[in-house]
């Protein structure tokens, strides 16, 4: 059993950088850029109005207003701004040459045929300048950001319309055990349904990986090797979930190893998921085998498996950590683990276990707001205590 940092440290330094493509902007997100994307114009283009308004002098501004054009939001003025003058504009719009303000419309009121005045008391010039914001040749996205909404719209904005990103990574997904069956089967006798292959699709298509669904693989050695033989041929990660701890029946860490995997550890000092294990092949291949109870499964892929993943694309991955107080004490009798414990927020900054019965006990996730992990070797936490936790 190795210490969960030392686990997370050798399966990031073996995650293989994954090639690059370009994709259409439209199916980019999620994906991890492999070039800095810079700005092709100033951004804005053209000094703009910030709001609907008349484009004036703020010399004029205590004398009526003659009104010479309307510039809507698209059109080039062709007009230049003299005294006592102004111009309809709308927001978005091109500030006409000779004015250096826009007043709202709020701010006015009729003054005679073709003229209005300003009521207010002061104005802000409400003209975003020219570059602003970007000046061309500026820097927008670095390498290694992870694409969201936000960074559509500035690919978008810059015309980066097939950016160039890591290749998702394609991951193999099977669930072990003679006990399980299909989540559209009913169980029978000592059956159970297989839910964390159903699951462990979920979370990496949230993250931008492709699974491969493949179903549940009985404990039969040669089946098990057979099948390892092929999936490493179309993937990037093989994934499994149970079989890999050390009982009569746990025939996944010895098929992988036959089949000329490398593990670099059998057993993580972490509560859920002590019984994991990660390995590399020669051709760069990597598996990892998780522990079958599904909360143990969900665990291991959030706190180890996604920052994998994520590197595998080239992005560091940090996650979402908030303090709060703990609403009640919480009390352990073994410490040689890390523990991890699902909690809900009762307000903004205090949060409290969720009802927990252990590893099997998934419907707990579904009331969990996030996951705190208690470090080895502590016992006790107290009433009010300050914690650090991640947000789900």
């Amino acid at each position: 059993m190795i210490p969960f940092a030392l686990a997370y440290e050798r399966m990031l330094g073996a995650a293989p950088l994954l090639p690059a493509e370009r994709v259409p902007l439209a199916e980019s997100a999620h994906r991890i850029l492999a070039e800095d994307v810079s700005t092709d114009l100033d951004m804005p283009p053209f000094d703009k109005s910030a709001m609907d308004g008349y484009a004036c002098r703020r010399a004029d501004l205590p004398h009526p207003l003659s009104v010479v054009a309307t510039i809507p939001a698209g059109c080039q003025p062709t007009i230049t701004i003299h005294a006592q003058q102004c111009a309809r504009i709308m927001t978005g719009a091109p500030v006409p040459p000779g004015a250096d303000c826009v007043v709202m419309q709020e701010q006015t009121a009729p003054a005679g045929p073709e003229l209005i005045r300003f009521t207010g008391q002061h104005t802000q010039n409400n003209i975003c300048r020219r570059g602003e914001d970007l000046t061309c040749g500026d820097l927008v996205l670095r390498r290694g950001t992870r694409i969201g909404p936000a960074a559509i719209a500035v690919l978008a904005s810059v015309g980066c319309t097939t950016p160039l990103v890591a290749r998702a990574p394609r991951v193999f997904v099977a669930a072990t055990g003679n006990e399980l069956v299909p989540a559209d089967r009913h169980p029978g006798g000592a059956q159970i349904r297989d839910s964390n292959s159903s699951q462990l699709c979920a979370q990496l298509r949230a993250l931008g990986a492709i699974p491969h669904h493949a179903g549940i693989i009985p404990d039969a050695p040669d089946i098990l090797h057979a099948t390892i033989q092929q999936a490493r041929q179309e993937h990037d990660l093989l994934l499994f979930s149970g079989g890999v701890s050390t009982g009569d029946f746990d025939f996944v860490p010895a098929a992988l190893t036959q089949c000329g995997f490398e593990l670099l550890f059998e057993s993580v000092a972490m509560q859920p998921g002590k019984p994991m294990i990660f390995g590399r092949a020669a051709d760069g291949v990597c598996c990892c085998g998780l522990p079958g109870n599904p909360v143990s499964t969900y665990v291991v892929f959030e706190l180890l498996l996604r920052p994998f993943l994520l590197q595998m694309m080239g992005h560091t991955y940090h996650p979402i950590i908030v303090t709060a107080r703990l609403a009640e004490p919480f009390q352990r009798r073994k410490t040689d683990r890390q523990t991890t414990i699902p909690v809900r927020f009762l307000t903004p900054d205090t949060v409290t276990p969720v009802a927990y019965h252990g590893s099997a006990h998934i419907h707990a996730l579904c009331a969990a707001e996030a996951l705190l992990t208690i470090p080895t070797g502590v016992a006790a936490i107290p009433q009010g205590a300050a914690v650090d936790v991640r947000l789900l």
